[in-house]
């Protein structure tokens, strides 16, 4: 257990960032969901809006640290790749 003032304020610190970057996390696997949803029922139209809504999401986690900026990347290739294949 923590017994300086610091460590303690560094563990509720982080369990509210933790709270934090895992609704990130949740709501860009959310829009991620929608892409792929559309993929698979072969919908070009909206799975190109979802993909069109997901990017920038993706973009914002990579800039508050909760994604690596090479995972984003690759998940938004692959995403794209999935829609242009439709």
């Amino acid at each position: 257990m923590a017994n300086t003032p610091q460590a303690k304020k560094r563990i509720r610190r982080n369990t509210r960032r933790a709270e934090i970057n895992g609704a990130r996390m949740s709501r860009i696997r959310s829009f991620v969901k929608k892409v792929e949803a559309a993929c698979e029922a072969g919908d070009k139209t909206a799975a190109a809006e979802a993909l069109k809504a997901a990017q920038p999401e993706m973009a914002r986690g990579v800039a508050r640290g909760v994604l690596h900026k090479n995972t984003a990347s690759r998940k938004f290739s692959r995403l794209t790749k999935r829609v242009a294949g439709l």
